[in-house]
């Protein structure tokens, strides 16, 4: 039977698959695709530069014995590249690189003449005090072990473990990292620091934050030391940036930190980025500094689904050494959605009562500390939700609703809408009245002052209100 590229690759794959994980086989070999064989050598197509570096990085091994079955000592592996940031979006622009299998080339070793005359200034330290060393200000206890992957943060976390392998040596550089509040980001940047710093001692790592920064900025104009600033950061081998978003606006800082992020980079030396939104939707940043952020990676945290959460809880109890009932652990997670940050809140929430207080860990307990999370968090209700929701309520449409007609039930079921409008919005009284059929300020105060005294007096008319609250509450 002739082989062709597709048998050969099954082959391969049914080997693989034997040796590695099953979420690594799916992240990392079922993308690929067999294009050609030709003797000895078989050509795959792999998604991004990212996906050919990762193999090459991790599976090389694994590869080499797959292939080495099936086509014999000389077998050749070809990678078929899919390059990012073309310009045609029709024909994607791929590019063919064999597989090294060899040794890195040994770094060139030089001298540099020492000056001698004055010292280099050192942002970090305080006059009067004597530092020699620089800290990395790094916090250990932000590692990749306590980092759980999931779905929503797979590529940034893949991403930030080869960067911590081979600090500048991968094509993402720089990593920028982003995505909403209490997701991560801060947490993987320092992980990515602290793997480096365990792998390779000499390098010198550095984390700050842009404001620091940026203050850092100002005192070395004020100090006339701005070209000794801009040589401390041009010898770190690893510079983090925190919230890089707040240089926006701030030229001078942008201008500095250009120079140095092009000296860095021209010299392998890798830069790591958190912000809290995409290159793209940065206001007020240089258009030079934001070309310069799309070089390497952007990999986005997004909210942690269910399972992640489960995990990412589990994982908190156990490094805190405590026992909680799986049926709290799933109401926890299945309560608080929007980010991590709130998660690990809830479970020191929950620990600090049942040790302080001398409570159980109850459902009960577990739902009232949930309840002042989500209460905070929750999301203010539209003038239009409510309108339909009061509408639906009492069997008519909007346009009833909003109509011009007196008769009584429709014009309760419209000073309802505005009392619900002004309680659960922040909108003014002339907003809610212009958006609920065109009324003045004064009918929506009026309105109020209605739905108050007829819930006082009238029993029907105070269920309306209770059974309207429950259901915009939900």
């Amino acid at each position: 039977m002739t082989k062709t590229a597709d048998s050969v690759w099954m082959e391969c794959l049914t080997f693989i698959k034997d040796n590695i994980k099953p979420q690594a086989y799916k992240t990392w070999f079922e993308p690929i695709k067999p294009i050609k064989l030709a003797g000895e050598a078989l050509t795959v197509q792999v998604p991004s530069k990212f996906f050919y570096e990762w193999l090459e990085e991790h599976y090389i091994k694994l590869l080499r014995v797959a292939l080495v079955r099936q086509l014999g000592n000389d077998a050749k592996l070809i990678y078929d590249v899919r390059m990012e940031n073309t310009y045609s979006s029709n024909s994607p622009q791929t590019v063919k690189i064999p597989s090294s299998n060899r040794n890195p080339l040994k770094p060139q070793k030089v001298t540099v003449p020492l000056e001698s005359k004055r010292e280099l200034k050192n942002p970090f330290v305080i006059p009067g005090l004597q530092k020699v060393k620089i800290e990395s200000q790094l916090n250990p206890n932000y590692n990749f072990v306590n980092f759980i992957e999931g779905d929503s943060n797979r590529l940034a976390r893949s991403a930030g473990m080869a960067v911590a392998n081979k600090p500048g040596g991968t094509s993402f550089n720089p990593l920028l990292i982003y995505g909403g509040v209490g997701l991560g980001k801060t947490h993987l940047a320092h992980a990515i620091g602290v793997e480096i710093k365990d792998k390779y001692p000499d390098k010198t790592v550095l984390y700050i934050s842009s404001e620091k920064f940026t203050q850092q900025f100002i005192d070395s104009v004020k100090s006339n030391t701005r070209n000794d600033f801009i040589h401390f950061y041009q010898m770190i081998d690893v510079l983090i940036i925190d919230d890089v978003q707040f240089l926006s606006g701030k030229s001078g800082t942008q201008d500095v930190f250009f120079h140095i992020f092009n000296h860095l980079h021209q010299n392998g030396k890798q830069v790591i980025l958190t912000s809290d939104k995409a290159p793209v939707d940065m206001q007020d940043i240089e258009q030079r500094l934001l070309s310069r952020f799309k070089w390497g990676l952007s990999a986005e945290l997004q909210a942690p689904d269910y399972e992640t959460r489960i995990s990412i809880l589990q994982n908190k109890l156990y490094r805190d050494g405590v026992e909680m009932p799986e049926e709290i652990v799933e109401y926890i997670a299945k309560n608080i959605k929007s980010n991590v940050r709130e998660l690990e809140g809830v479970i020191i929430s929950m620990i600090a009562q049942a040790s302080f207080n001398r409570k159980e860990f109850t459902i009960d307990l577990a739902k009232q500390i949930v309840d002042k999370f989500v209460k905070n968090t929750k999301k203010e209700l539209s003038i239009d939700y409510i309108q339909k929701v009061v509408s639906k309520y009492f069997d008519m449409d909007v346009a009833t609703l909003q109509s011009k007609t007196r008769k009584r039930h429709i014009v309760q079921a419209r000073q309802l809408a505005m009392y619900f409008a002004k309680r659960m919005t922040k909108s003014s009284l002339a907003s809610i009245g212009s958006q609920i059929g065109k009324r003045d300020h004064a009918t929506v105060l009026h309105a109020c002052k209605t739905v108050d005294n007829l819930t006082e007096t009238d029993k029907q008319f105070k269920k309306y209100v209770e059974d309207l609250t429950k259901k915009l509450t939900l």
